[in-house]
């Protein structure tokens, strides 16, 4: 039985890979997503991220695609009570920023499309400095009040608002953030460390990192000479441009085959490793590329192969 983990300071535990939404509706059709879902939780995963954005970039979408496939999945499964469900507020088109009215409205929203009456941890997506802190945490803390959110967290949000929002949240009495979702791996090391990730730790915060295999070059598949089909795959292929992903590519490899493990296992067991990680996030458009994701749970680096890669990504 895999170890859940505490996600910070709250009374939720999760299992160590969060499960990324972003694909449903986009690159997964419904059948598809419905099973790369039933997969996962049939392999004891329990935490599922979207945002209420997702998939609106897409031509012919309008957002909302992904917590609607999510929603209509836990309706024909019966199963919400066994997941841990996140979503964001803050992009979606109709319902943008994070204006307390928004927050609101935006939160209805996402709740209709889900099919359900609460949201286990509710982010803001990307922050918006204009809007005072307090603003946005009173509206937060409101929805908590009403049952409609049992945890907040931030996504994108600066050291100084982060503690800002802190701050506010104890002095007030208000809910108060437990989660914090930064761009970090291993190519992407200081989009999260260095003030950030020491003020998480100081207030016990839970890091779910996006980006964890940075859009799929952390999965090995990218090699000079190959072409792989992924809408993201020239973002991926840069990093083999840079001495640095040449150096992590080795060391993974080596440490890959030292496991007999995929290379997006090793990648995503360096992070989990990581202070203040409670499981980052990695998605899969078919059930065949979910093996290699759920294989965190059970892979445990020594502090040898952790401090390697760390001063290959350096």
């Amino acid at each position: 039985m895999t170890s859940l983990r505490k996600l910070g300071s709250s009374d939720v535990e999760v299992f160590p890979l969060a499960l990324g939404g972003n694909v449903f509706g986009w690159t997964a059709d419904q059948d598809t997503s419905f099973a790369v879902l039933d997969a996962y939780t049939a392999a004891g995963g329990n935490f599922i991220d979207t945002a209420d954005s997702y998939s609106a970039w897409v031509d012919g979408n309008s957002g909302g695609e992904s917590e609607t496939v999510l929603g209509q999945w836990l309706a024909a499964r019966g199963n919400r009570d066994d997941v841990v469900l996140a979503t964001k507020v803050s992009q979606h088109p109709e319902y943008p920023g994070l204006s307390a009215a928004n927050i609101k409205a935006a939160a209805d929203a996402s709740l209709r499309r889900l099919g359900t009456d609460h949201i286990d941890l509710y982010y803001t997506h990307f922050d918006k400095p204009e809007v005072p802190v307090e603003e946005i945490v009173g509206a937060l803390d409101e929805l908590v009040r009403a049952g409609k959110v049992r945890h907040i967290a931030a996504s994108n949000i600066s050291a100084e608002r982060l503690a800002a929002s802190l701050d506010f949240s104890d002095r007030e009495g208000l809910a108060r953030y437990v989660a914090i979702q930064p761009h970090y791996n291993l190519v992407s090391r200081d989009t999260y460390e260095g003030g950030l990730c020491d003020l998480a730790e100081r207030a016990g915060l839970a890091a779910v990192p996006y980006y964890a295999l940075a859009a799929g070059f952390l999965t090995g598949k990218y090699r000079p000479g190959a072409t792989v089909d992924s809408p993201r795959a020239g973002g991926a292929a840069r990093h083999l441009e840079t001495e640095r992903g040449r150096r992590v590519l080795a060391a993974l490899d080596e440490i890959a085959g030292a496991h007999d493990a995929p290379v997006a296992t090793v990648a995503l067991a360096w992070l989990a490793a990581q202070p203040t990680v409670a499981a980052p996030i990695a998605s899969a458009r078919t059930v065949e590329q979910l093996p290699a994701l759920l294989g965190v749970a059970e892979l445990t680096l020594s502090e040898d192969e952790v401090r390697r890669l760390t001063q290959a990504s350096a």
